[in-house]
């Protein structure tokens, strides 16, 4: 039997199974109002999964100092630079900035859907594999902690909670993945999402 991250890797490039979160403006978010591709930013993160027998899903949490999204949990990434050649760039140059994570020690897999923001981003995100046993140097401006959880957990529809809440005035929805002390919402739990669709 294929294993998990195999038969993730072979899904990346699917263009069959349920469509994807599209982002925050999604219908199963509600209407937040983004402005249309051409007007958001363009953005990246990486999406490491950490091989082995077991393999993790590594996350981050923002300082509580930041301007956008301050403590909240969040894969490594940001704008694209116009110095970045291609998204993938610009994730792993992202990576090695926030968590002193090598580009070399990513094994790039593919691009998960892209997702677009509420507040004005348009983020491609880059799956890749990396070993166990890195040591991560957190940037103390960005970046409170550096975790995992279990790929399988997150990427299990039975984790995906849909929730509702007021935000500027209106009743939103959006997902949240909650393991231990972690709290996923938002982007970040919706790009997960739309990883565990493609292995629908």
């Amino acid at each position: 039997m294929p294993s998990l991250i195999d038969r993730l890797t072979a899904r990346l490039s699917a263009t069959d199974g349920p469509a994807p979160l599209l982002g925050d403006g999604d219908g199963d978010f509600g209407t937040l109002g983004t402005a249309t591709t051409t007007r958001l930013t363009p953005a990246a993160v990486l999406v490491p999964i950490v091989q082995r027998s077991d393999p993790g899903l590594l996350l981050t949490r923002r300082t509580a100092a930041l301007r956008q999204h301050a403590g909240q949990v969040a894969f490594p990434g940001g704008r694209i630079d116009a110095e970045d050649p291609t998204p993938e760039a610009a994730a792993l140059r992202e990576a090695q900035e926030e968590i002193g994570l090598p580009p070399h020690a990513v094994t790039l897999l593919g691009r998960s859907d892209p997702y677009e923001t509420g507040t004005g981003y348009a983020i491609t995100p880059i799956v890749g594999l990396i070993p166990p046993d890195l040591a991560f140097v957190p940037s103390a401006s960005e970046v409170d902690s550096v975790f995992e959880i279990p790929l399988a957990f997150a990427l299990d529809p039975a984790n995906h909670q849909l929730r509702e809440a007021e935000w500027k005035g209106r009743l939103r929805r959006f997902y949240v993945i909650e393991h231990g002390v972690w709290h996923i919402w938002g982007a970040t739990a919706g790009m997960i999402v739309n990883l565990a669709r493609r292995l629908a």
